[in-house]
């Protein structure tokens, strides 16, 4: 049986775009407007970002994280100094996409990864927030904030991976026989998209 032929970089770069946009669109769409207890609400963007750098690796990560940041720091109701987002999706996406390198193939591991970097994406935003003097970003407002958006980031976690691996899937290809050890093999999150051992 022929192998198809092999997703080209422009269609993997447009697809993670749709991602982004898609997800933007849903962040301030549906997400910002849940009347979730604590008044914090799920961060579809960052785990986009994450799920995109544990498919493609650091690279499209950093790259995804940034662009999608800086879209998120723009957008209304943008209250904030531009670039935090930019700023803590990319070093996330950067993390994310080097970790995924060292997992393992079982399905769970890369939620696990979604929960962390979703954990670590709101302690950098809180601290560049009380580094920038942002009066929302206090400790005792941030202490009582972070476990609540890590929990609903968590819950959201499933669907937004699902959904990002299976836009993803036919751009999954490694990139490391070409030489590139910033890309990750797309067999380690196979399980997770559905598709079988053969391409």
């Amino acid at each position: 049986m022929l192998n198809p032929p092999e997703a080209s970089p422009a269609g993997r770069a447009a697809m993670t775009a749709v991602v982004i946009v898609v997800t933007l669109v849903l962040q301030v769409s549906v997400a910002n407007r849940l009347p979730l207890p604590g008044g914090v609400q799920p961060d579809l963007v960052l785990l986009a970002v994450v799920a995109l750098a544990l498919v493609a690796g650091s690279m499209t990560g950093m790259v995804a994280g940034f662009l999608a940041g800086l879209a998120a720091d723009i957008i209304p109701p943008a209250d904030h100094t531009i670039g935090r987002y930019a700023l803590v999706y990319c070093l996330i996406g950067y993390l994310c996409g080097v970790a995924s390198a060292e997992m393992d193939r079982q399905s769970a591991v890369p939620f696990l990864a979604v929960a962390a970097g979703a954990l670590a994406g709101t302690v950098v935003y809180a601290g560049t927030g009380m580094i920038l003097g942002d009066p929302r970003a206090e400790w005792a407002s941030v202490s009582g904030m972070v476990p609540l958006q890590v929990l609903y980031d968590v819950i959201a976690s499933p669907f937004v991976v699902w959904a990002v691996l299976r836009a993803t899937r036919r751009y999954e290809r490694g990139e490391r026989a070409r030489g590139d050890r910033l890309a990750v093999p797309a067999a380690r999150y196979r399980a997770m998209s559905g598709r079988s051992g053969t391409l």
